[in-house]
């Protein structure tokens, strides 16, 4: 079933865009979830702050293929499953966390400060066996707001207040060693060898599959239940189009073969 509704979506989108994006496309952008902004290259001048109080430029730190993953520390809902999700895949992997790759987790909640993300890590670290190989390549930071919304706006990372805490989506940004923005994972679990293979492809500077546009189009990011749900308005309009394309298609071959019958 849900290949048939993916197959729907990859034909209205072919129908229905191109691949330039328009102004109404950016002014119709989501206010929660997450806009990919593939092959983009993460900005200078996003200032972050090291356990060690270091105030260093994020995309100095990006000599090999790196995770950006944007939290808040005091999280009540998918921040906990997302980093879990994180510690478990990066347990998995044959890749060495701190050589062939690194994670650099920040909150994106400028009242935060590092120490708070110090004492949520070692929660993270008790699930995993390789603690050393997480010790030096999953790393935690704050940040200021002007430094915050240049990194989540480049990354396209769309999230709002509400009272004390945030409503937001769960992704990953995966950057290439030049800093390009290359591959984006959703979701609080991670299969192995997705993992493995958006490292790899990062390395090699190949930006990753647009899957996730035409999941965004099928389905819609709920806040109240901070997931994603299908769309039916949507996945209905486009399986009104298929039909009608089938359709159109059909008389036209009919339309052709009795032409070609007349013409002997």
């Amino acid at each position: 079933m849900l290949k048939f509704i993916l197959s729907i979506c990859f034909v209205l989108l072919f129908t229905l865009t191109n691949s330039g994006q328009t102004k109404s496309e950016n002014n119709n952008e989501p206010e929660i979830g997450v806009v990919e902004h593939l092959g983009d290259y993460f900005p200078e001048g996003v200032f972050i702050i090291n356990e060690n109080l270091d105030t260093v430029d994020l995309i100095s730190l990006v000599d090999k293929p790196t995770i950006v993953n944007f939290v808040y520390y005091r999280c009540p809902g998918i921040c906990s499953p997302l980093m879990s999700g994180i510690a478990e895949v990066a347990d998995k992997s044959d890749l060495i966390l701190g050589e062939d790759y690194q994670i650099l987790t920040i909150s994106f909640d400028p009242t935060e400060t590092v120490d708070l993300g110090t004492r949520k890590k070692k929660n993270y670290f008790a699930l995993m066996q390789n603690k050393d190989q997480a010790e030096k390549g999953w790393l935690y930071f704050a940040s200021d707001s002007a430094s915050i919304a240049k990194g989540t706006n480049a990354t396209g990372f769309k999230y709002k207040k509400t009272g004390n805490d945030f409503l937001h989506a769960a992704s990953i940004v995966i950057l290439s060693p030049d800093g390009k923005i290359v591959r984006y994972l959703n979701g609080i679990y991670f299969l192995p060898f997705e993992w493995k293979m958006a490292l790899i492809e990062a390395s090699q500077g190949k930006i990753g599959p647009s899957i996730n546009k035409v999941l965004q189009f099928c389905y819609s990011y709920d806040p109240v239940g901070q997931s994603y749900v299908l769309n039916v308005t949507r996945v209905m309009g486009a399986m009104i189009i298929f039909i009608a394309l089938i359709f159109l298609a059909v008389l036209f071959l009919k339309s052709k073969k009795k032409n070609s019958f007349k013409l002997y």
